[in-house]
């Protein structure tokens, strides 16, 4: 180990104790503050990664052996591509935790043990680095997040629960395929022992599909997202904060695709930067055509990890900066969009824009907080979202001109959809929130945290971009060495025939 105690560990561990320990608890409101209370012990117990160290190297690394028989380790660590989203994942349950005061009434204790567990199980994926312990974090996650919809979920809860374990364990079995392939090839499951072997382009290929294949579904891309607007429209307002928070699906794309199949990722990027402009767009137009505010911003996820996605594959700096930066703003930013849709529901039972218009009167407060998030949702300057957004149009220009133009619709088309529920809900007519309070102490409290840190990153971005470069900069090397170690570089390629339909550019940086 890296420090004095396991620190990873503690962050996986305490919270599923404090699950256990819950059930032992009879009334709901002791079940709530104390939820409360673990979730701020987490934020604690996670305090000596503030001296995480800006460099590519595993820091706070806890290696022991699992199955040696099988050559299974308990491997945790964190780098700059994970640290910032472990960060998210404990900052998002006590808001998890207080945007559901009110709202869950029923089975409270098992609700607030899921999301105890749906904690421990983020924090493990964010830091696994045996492709066993991971894929066991993975499944996991299926199970919090079924319960939250088929237990807590609204009229057509069942269907959009089943809905959502089919697309996960479909996309699941595909990246055991290839765990499986990479132990019989690689010969070990360590992530980074994988990382510094050089598999034939055929082998890479295949694996890099199946791998991408399971991280789309997560993203979600274009076109197996069909899961995610029916999930946040029976979800609870903390299962959507969740889902809109932890970027899971593009987290395994940088941490598994590009580094253990490098070739295959610059070979099938012309594939990957037309699926993400596909998202882009349709996440875009089909958000701007919606009357609920929650599928609004469901769809607009869709578009944003297009973004993401597509800087990843850019291959210069800047995009996979922009990218890995969006990553941590979008879960921010959308994550906090959910938590005001369901302040609004508690006072409306509705999320029908129609409903809730000329807000701005009557519920100021709530209008300057939503005006901040949207405003970021787009990258306004000023917020967080401008850092990322701006970074990723750089790398997309210097890629090619076809794919800035497709960013810069893109980027109308976010403006248009939440400028759309802004002017509604703010000085819309007439009104039905003539009887509504503004926000209680209890929302404040939700708001200032992500208010804070959208304002914070958005004028002083630095640290963090210092906390990213080295990771980034790390990944792109190892897809420009591993090419060259296949004898790639300067042969024609399947990425260059792609290219050529599709319309994309390829320069190489």
């Amino acid at each position: 180990m890296d420090f004095a105690y396991p620190v990873l560990s503690s962050l996986i561990w305490f919270p599923l104790a404090a699950a256990v320990m819950l059930f032992f608890i009879r009334d709901d409101a002791v079940v709530r503050k104390y939820t409360l209370v673990v979730g701020l012990i987490e934020l604690a117990l996670a305090f000596p990664l503030t001296g995480f160290q800006s460099n590519a190297a595993f820091q706070f690394v806890e290696r022991i052996a699992w199955v040696p028989q099988w050559g299974l380790e308990y491997h945790l660590a964190v780098d700059g591509i994970s640290i910032l989203l472990v960060w998210i994942t404990l900052f998002t349950l006590p808001l998890c935790v207080l945007c559901s005061w009110k709202s869950i009434q029923k089975r409270v204790r098992a609700f607030h043990a899921c999301l105890l567990i749906m904690t421990a199980v983020s924090v493990g994926i964010f830091t696994a680095l045996d492709l066993v312990l991971f894929y066991v974090f993975w499944e996991a996650m299926i199970i919090p997040f079924y319960l939250f919809v088929a237990v807590w979920g609204e009229d057509q809860r069942r269907y959009a629960s089943i809905k959502y374990v089919l697309y996960a364990v479909a996309g699941s079995a595909l990246f055991l395929v290839a765990i499986v392939a990479f132990r019989i090839v690689g010969g070990t499951f360590s992530i980074p022992d994988l990382m510094n072997q050089d598999f034939p382009l055929d082998f890479q290929i295949l694996c890099f599909i199946a791998m991408a294949l399971t991280f789309a579904v997560k993203a979600p891309l274009v076109p197996v997202h069909g899961w995610l607007p029916t999930m946040h429209m029976q979800a609870p307002a903390a299962c959507s904060v969740l889902l809109g928070s932890l970027k899971m699906g593009t987290y395994g794309f940088i941490r598994f695709c590009l580094p253990l199949a490098p070739a295959a990722s610059d070979v099938l990027a012309p594939a990957m930067i037309v699926l993400a402009i596909i998202s882009i767009i349709y996440g875009g137009a089909v958000a701007l055509a919606q009357s609920d505010v929650k599928k609004i911003i469901a769809y607009s996820t869709i578009c944003h990890m297009g973004f993401v996605v597509l800087g990843l594959f850019l291959f210069n700096q800047q995009g996979a900066q922009g990218a890995m930066f969006q990553m941590v703003n979008q879960g921010i930013i959308t994550g906090s969009l959910f938590l005001m849709i369901g302040v609004v529901y508690e006072r409306s039972h509705s999320r029908d824009i129609n409903k809730t218009l000329g807000m701005g009167k009557y519920m100021p407060a709530f209008m300057f907080f939503w005006g901040l998030f949207s405003l970021a949702s787009f990258g306004f300057p000023g917020t967080n979202g401008f850092v990322g957004e701006i970074l990723i149009f750089v790398g997309g220009f210097k890629h090619s001109l076809t794919v800035g133009l497709f960013l810069v619709i893109g980027g109308l088309l976010s403006t248009a959809y939440m400028f759309r529920i802004g002017l509604r809900m703010a000085w819309g007519a007439p009104s039905t929130a003539a009887n509504w309070k503004d926000l209680a102490r209890r929302e404040w409290a939700i708001m200032l945290i992500p208010a804070v840190m959208v304002i914070y990153l958005g004028l002083a971005p630095s640290m963090f971009l210092k906390m990213i470069t080295p990771a980034t900069e790390g990944a792109l090397t190892g897809v420009q060495q591993r090419k060259a170690a296949l004898h790639l570089d300067g042969q024609p390629t399947p990425s260059q025939a792609l290219a050529s339909v599709a319309g994309v550019q390829i320069v190489q940086n």
